[in-house]
């Protein structure tokens, strides 16, 4: 099968601080170095790894570093890999919205990117005028567009807003429409960039079936970055995981989703300071009771299904009203699907200090081998009457299942934004007020 997009040495270097690009005296200097003298470029060799969380001695990094891969026309590849990867330079890169500092991008056909919300779209004129736009872009004759037109709007589900200016369409409508637009151009590349985490759950389904058609009914070659894993499962046939620049894996997409998911590319968290950013805030969130930190018990963040999980919450009473109160564990898998529930009885609340330990034991979770996250809620649950939640928290833990004790896999189902979750209470869950 003939090569659609060849990836040779190629590498982004960018400068830190207010200027990205350079100044007068680093481009004289380099001038100087590679045109009269006929040197390597200077600025080439004091480039450090792209490692978003740490402090480093040079201004210059690389977002980029020596990546090479080919990908086969009608392939649909997955390019996944944590934030600061590089993931969307490269795309931005084979879309020619910036240049390689080296290297060399081969690509057959011509290409449609979606990048980010908005891409490629003027905010003052209308749907319709940007869907010409675009396939003008791309080289379409206007009878090509006019003939799309239809299909492109039908899709996108925007056809009230068509004649409006786009500056007033949400960020969902947006990507609705710049979808359809980059997938009904028969484009031969499509790029596809994160963006469907805007939209709604039916879009989503609707665009990942477009561009399941698009590879293997018409033969059109697709990349696609997404964080969700599952996406990237049932879409993709190869995956490439990206780690600080460079090509940490490259195999098909099972493969590289085992990978990213259990290597250190992922980080496995067993301590947490519960910082703002880490509360699940909401307006009926009372905060009477406050999770401070969290902590995993286990000996290891690798653990066996038929090991218990053990946690301990550092909890603030910030006076609480109420004499009891139920502490509520979340399991989610890799997909970001919350798949179990742990929740205990009513527990009396300590009255006698301002911050409590609780440490809550998890039995009979029967957890299929995978990557897991934890989140916790505080709160009070009487289902005949009403829900009282005091705190809650994003997801702040995370372990590895690695050994199976049974051989069926815990099943759950996920419809639409709806999912049922397996909740499991009194003989599943002990714990201990410290």
């Amino acid at each position: 099968m003939a090569t659609a997009i060849e990836f040779e040495n190629i590498s982004k270097q960018y400068r830190l601080g207010l200027v990205s690009t350079g100044t007068l005296s680093h481009d004289l200097n380099r001038f100087w170095q590679t045109k009269i003298l006929r040197r390597e470029d200077p600025y080439l060799k004091v480039g450090e790894t792209n490692d978003r969380a740490s402090k480093g001695s040079s201004d210059y990094v690389w977002a980029l570093k020596d990546i090479n891969f080919k990908v086969e026309q009608g392939d649909v590849v997955g390019i996944i890999g944590r934030n600061g990867a590089g993931k969307s330079t490269l795309l931005k890169l084979l879309s020619r919205v910036t240049a390689p500092t080296t290297g060399i991008i081969r690509a057959k056909g011509r290409i449609a990117s979606l990048l980010e919300v908005g891409t490629g779209f003027h905010p003052e004129m209308t749907g319709r005028e940007n869907i010409y736009m675009n396939g003008a872009i791309m080289g379409m004759t206007r009878a090509e567009i006019s003939r799309k037109l239809d299909e492109i709007v039908d899709f996108s589900g925007c056809e009230r807003y068509l004649d409006t200016p786009v500056k007033r369409y949400s960020s969902g409508m947006t990507v609705r429409l710049g979808f359809a637009i980059a997938a009904h151009l028969e484009p031969e590349i499509l790029v596809v960039d994160e963006v469907l985490a805007v939209g709604d759950a039916e879009f989503q389904k609707k665009a990942i079936g477009k561009m399941q058609d698009v590879s293997k009914g018409e033969g059109r070659t697709v990349l696609f970055v997404s964080h969700n894993m599952g996406a990237v499962r049932n879409l993709c046939k190869t995956g490439i995981v990206l780690s600080q620049g460079q090509v940490a894996f490259s195999g098909s997409a099972e493969e590289a989703i085992g990978f990213y998911t259990s290597k250190d590319v992922v980080e496995k968290q067993t301590e947490c300071i519960i910082t703002k950013d880490k509360h699940l805030l909401k307006d009926n969130f009372s905060n009477e009771i406050e999770i401070r930190k969290v902590t995993l018990c286990n000996e290891s963040s690798v653990i066996a299904t038929d090991e218990p999980i053990e946690v301990e919450l550092l909890l603030k009473n910030n006076g609480c009203k109420h004499k009891k109160c139920q502490y509520t564990v979340y399991i989610l898998d890799d997909e970001n699907q919350r798949i179990e529930a742990f929740l205990t009885d009513p527990i009396d609340i300590p009255t006698n200090k301002s911050e409590y330990n609780i440490r809550l034991k998890l039995k009979n979770h029967d957890l299929y081998k995978g990557i897991y996250t934890l989140r916790f809620l505080v709160g009070l649950r009487d289902f005949s009457t009403a829900v009282t939640n005091f705190d809650a928290t994003t997801d702040v833990l995370s372990f590895e299942v690695k050994y199976l004790s049974k051989k069926e896999k815990l099943e759950y189902s996920v419809n639409s934004d709806w999912f049922r979750t397996i909740y499991r209470k009194n003989d599943s869950i002990d714990y201990e007020i410290i």
